[in-house]
């Protein structure tokens, strides 16, 4: 369990140690760690933030997470592809970060974010407000092509299910078609979506905007696969009411192709 006063003290010791390792010139806290997001802060909230590295030096310093704060409790590190990485503590609180130069966070995206370490030149300020324009360009709800979208991955997750592939099959039903369903929602009801959702995951806090959406996705995905896929079918049906692009031929396509008549 991690305290408001152990999340604290983290977030200060993390920016001291980006102060004292040389070739790390910025420090950015992100989402719950960040000062605007910090009244969404409980025992479960980790650390998102990015490291920055100082130009042309991320191969020399990325092998390294010795500047890491209190190293006597780490328990794990581990990279999340070229410049992503993780680290948890003997308590279980997770940090989670980009450790990289500017370069290659040219298509980052950034809501809540404080500017906690930067140089002389404010790098690492004009990534920020970059990324977040980004953010607020990508954030826009396309219920048309996300219902499309569901369609699509149940079609595929069901086939890989009959074919034996369940786990595969199961991935594209509960993760990628409810994901799109999601977004269907929040697109179809866009006032219901609150100043608490995720401009970058649509997913993060839709229980507190759609509670009784939410609850329903969480049943049908607690199902066996197919049936799971049915389940978010149907309720992708119910929203065709009033809806002149809902596409109709498309759901009736797969029902078909399914069984599902």
């Amino acid at each position: 369990m991690t305290t408001l006063e152990r999340y604290g003290h983290l977030s200060r010791a993390l920016a001291d140690a980006v102060r004292a390792r040389d070739g790390i010139s910025g420090l950015v806290l992100l989402g719950s760690a960040s000062d605007e997001a910090r009244h969404r802060r409980d025992e479960w909230s980790d650390h998102d933030f990015f490291a920055v590295v100082e130009a042309g030096r991320g191969p020399e310093i990325r092998p390294d997470l010795g500047w890491l704060p209190d190293q006597d409790r780490l328990v794990l590190t581990a990279r999340e592809g070229e410049i992503g990485f993780v680290a948890v503590y003997d308590d279980g609180h997770v940090f989670e970060f980009a450790f990289s130069e500017v370069e290659e966070l040219a298509g980052a995206v950034a809501g809540d974010a404080t500017v906690v370490v930067d140089d002389a030149a404010g790098t690492t300020a004009a990534l920020i407000d970059q990324a977040r324009e980004r953010a607020a360009s990508a954030d826009r709800f396309d219920p048309d092509n996300d219902a499309r979208l569901v369609l699509v991955k149940l079609l595929i997750g069901v086939g890989r299910i009959r074919r034996g592939e369940v786990l595969n099959g199961g991935a594209f039903i509960r993760q990628w078609a409810v994901q799109h369903l999601v977004g269907v929602i929040r697109g179809r009801f866009p006032d219901s979506s609150s100043s608490l959702r995720d401009a970058i995951d649509p997913l993060r806090r839709f229980e507190q905007d759609f509670p009784q959406w939410a609850q329903r996705i969480a049943d049908a995905v607690a199902r066996p696969p197919e049936a799971a896929a049915r389940a978010v079918f149907d309720m992708l049906g119910e929203l065709q009411e009033g809806w002149p692009d809902f596409p109709t031929r498309a759901a009736n396509a797969v029902a078909g192709r399914l069984g599902w008549r």
